[in-house]
This record gives C-alpha cells, structure tokens and sequence, in this order.
C-alpha cells in the first residue's frame, strides 16, 4: 500500500505526529474512552482515562465474543479462525484480547504504516512471547489483504469515522468473516440522514472541518452491512457513557482550548452520537 493511498488528514494525524503521546489519550489507546463506573464528580487520574480506554475495548470485545462465542461448530470455527481489528493504531487493543479474553489469534490491521511500527515496539513483549496470538498487518478498511472467510470475528474502535467509503468496509468485512462470524464496531456518527449535519458539525469541531472525520450517518453503515449480506445488524448509543466523561477528562487536563469540548455539545444538541453496531454473517 502506498503512502498516496492514505488520506493526508489521517497521515498528518497518524503519521510522524502520535497522537498517543499527548496527555489526552494518555495509555496509548487512542479512543474518547468508556466511562461507566468512573466517578465524574470527582478529580479525575491518568488511571482514569487509561481504564475509560481500556473499557471502551472490554464494552466491544465482549459484544463480540459474548454468548454463543464458543458453541458448536460455528463457535468452533470463530475462534479457529481468529479475529480481526480494523485501524487497530498501536494494538494495546490487540493485546487486551489475547490478554485478557484468551483470544488465541489476533491481528491488528492498520492503513497507517509508522502507526504499526509503533504497534511493534508497544507490544514487543507479547510479540515475542506468543507470535503466534499477535500479529500485524498494514492495510485499508476498504480494501483488507486477506483472503474470503479468514476471520471468525472483526471489531474496530473509533476507526469508522475516518472511513471514506461505508459500502467498501461493508463488503470487506463480510468477505473476511467465516460463515458464522461476528462482526463489532465502535465509533462516533451522526444519528440521522441531515443534509445540513457535515457543514454544522464542521463548524463546531476541528476534525470534521479539516476533514479528518467524516459525518457518516448511523444508517449508511448499518445499510452498508446489511447490504453487504450480514445479518443481525443491531445498534446501541453509548453516548451517555462516551460524551460527558471525555468533555470532564478534557476540563480535568487542561485542553479546554486545544480540543475543543463541542463534541459534548453536539450529542446534546443531537448532531452526533457514540454508537455500538453488530451483525453477523450467514451460517452458510
């Protein structure tokens, strides 16, 4: 994959700037967090946002490989095959699977190349210890270099805004997924088709004036999946456990002017939702 093929606000983003590094995604995980059970009344930590992080991963990871996970053949066959993470950044999601749900094969996928070198180094350890769990992989949400029916299960966290075509990630994901394979997603999208939503959104934050995010409506990708044969497609908002615990760690580490806090505002103005969406494909 080349460098060209890399949308230039996601290079720019992701590349030779990591975005890991700076207090706000301080833990490496690189997602707005989960922040149920952490109290918001109170000062809030760096271990805070570290488990705010490290929740988002165990809210998806468990939708994924929840009840009938591992039950019959087709369970069989999921866990055979292993699974897959979609702009996986630098895999400390990866390695909680392995690590904490004994996920016995996970490769992290990501477009951005110098994000995956630091995957490498972030997870040296466990690479060397079990090569065979952990592995890494560059490639695009549209176009993902497997071959048909590699994957039991395919998760991605607050990845699917920085996607530029919903029906090429809705194919992709059901051509990789075995039959019976689960598929997981996490991210941010504005809960409604309104014309006016990109321009409004644009004004409000950063990342969508400058095009790094995209103002994906929830149905252009649970229409995506669905018409890309998975089945099962199922929504969940999460934006009460999203929103107002990142706009507090924001108030809490002082960038109150660097990142803005208008996310907040635009979930309860209604332009903008945290979703949780899976589906399955067909048993066969």
């Amino acid at each position: 994959m080349s460098s060209e093929s890399i949308p230039p606000q996601v290079r720019r983003v992701y590349g030779p700037f990591d975005l890991s590094s700076i207090p706000a995604f301080a833990g490496g995980f690189i997602n707005f967090g989960c922040w149920d059970g952490i109290d918001l009344d109170g000062p809030l930590t760096v271990a805070d946002r570290v488990r705010s992080q490290q929740r988002m991963y165990q809210h998806v990871l468990t939708a994924l490989t929840g009840p009938g996970w591992d039950a019959g053949s087709t369970g069989g066959a999921r866990r055979e095959r292993g699974v897959l993470e979609v702009g996986c950044g630098l895999g400390l999601g990866c390695a909680l699977a392995v690590e904490e749900f004994g996920l016995p094969d996970v490769t992290g996928m990501d477009i951005h190349p110098e994000q995956l070198e630091r995957a490498a180094r972030a997870n040296e350890r466990l690479l060397g210890e079990s090569p065979e769990r952990l592995r890494f992989r560059q490639g695009a949400a549209e176009a993902m270099p497997f071959g048909d029916g590699r994957f039991g299960g395919v998760y991605s966290v607050e990845a699917v805004q920085h996607f530029r075509d919903l029906a090429a990630f809705g194919r992709e994901c059901a051509r990789v997924l075995a039959p019976g394979g689960r598929l997981a997603v996490a991210g941010f999208l504005t809960p409604h088709e309104d014309p006016g939503a990109p321009e409004r959104l644009a004004a409000m934050l950063d990342s969508y004036a400058d095009g790094l995010d995209v103002a994906h409506p929830l149905g252009a990708l649970t229409g995506s999946l669905a018409d890309a044969g998975l089945r099962a497609v199922r929504t969940e908002s999460i934006g009460a456990l999203v929103w107002p615990g990142w706009d507090r760690w924001l108030a809490t580490s002082g960038y109150t002017t660097t990142w803005s806090r208008n996310f907040l505002t635009a979930y309860r103005e209604g332009l903008l939702d945290y979703y949780l969406i899976t589906a399955e494909a067909p048993a066969g």
